[in-house]
């Protein structure tokens, strides 16, 4: 298994099942295991719900019970709002997926439960997990959707196996500016407000030049910009002219 195989529980909602399985596609998952679910299956309510992940559905495994659906698995994570008084390590969604990264990197078999919605996992379900998973939600309102349990646990399995960029922008079609065109902006605009007598009084144009170039760098422009800016200045300058 190259990645976790995710239990539902006795789930209730038919429409629950196949949220959590286009939440599982999103992000690259389709080990899904049902467990007794309460309204039988196939579950057409599911399908419909699972829009375009309904191939999940289609392979998903079927099972009577919670041991039978974690056969095989060598580490299993057990989804929990609320304390079990059983002695197990609680960890987060984000440690829970680093962990299961390297031991399936390992060679391991990884299984997560999920419950059902009602009151989620019986102390049964807990007891044959290794490690619990605690989101840290609202105390006053810790209860957590199936399919938005899922999405939060895949979302975190995503991260730590694909390289997600943090932060990035879209260039549109252009490319960073280089050096050389914003030294030719900077010129431009400082040889046109030069001829405006913008830099007044003398004592002060040079810091004000040192000033404007400053300005110039700390902008993140693209050559697109740079154009625009160009073209700005050109025409202010003929409407000067034509007045």
């Amino acid at each position: 298994m190259s990645q976790p195989a995710f239990v539902l529980v006795r789930p209730q909602m038919g429409e629950n099942i196949g949220g959590a399985a286009r939440a599982m596609w999103n992000f690259g998952l389709d080990r899904m295991r049902i467990v007794d679910p309460r309204d039988g299956w196939p579950n057409p309510k599911a399908v419909a719900m699972a829009s375009g992940a309904g191939r999940l559905l289609d392979h998903a495994g079927l099972f009577d019970d919670t041991a039978k659906a974690l056969e095989g698995a060598t580490h299993v994570f057990a989804t929990t709002a609320r304390a079990r008084g059983l002695t197990k390590p609680v960890v987060t969604p984000e440690r829970a997926m680093e962990m299961a990264a390297e031991m399936i990197g390992q060679g391991g078999r990884v299984a997560v439960l999920f419950g059902p919605e009602r009151a989620g996992l019986e102390n049964d379900d807990i007891a044959r997990a290794n490690t619990l998973i605690n989101v840290p939600v609202n105390p006053e309102f810790a209860s957590l959707n199936l399919a938005q349990c899922v999405l939060l646990l895949a979302y975190e399995w995503r991260r730590q196996t694909a390289q997600v960029e943090a932060e990035r922008v879209e260039l549109a079609g252009t490319d960073w500016a280089e050096a050389i065109e914003v030294e030719k902006l900077a010129e431009h605009y400082e040889s046109r407000l030069d001829e405006a007598g913008f830099f007044f009084p003398e004592p002060k144009a040079e810091g004000m030049k040192i000033n404007l170039r400053n300005l110039w760098s700390r902008m993140p422009l693209t050559r697109a910009d740079v154009q625009m800016l160009h073209g700005i200045l050109r025409q202010m300058v003929r409407w000067k002219e034509r007045g």
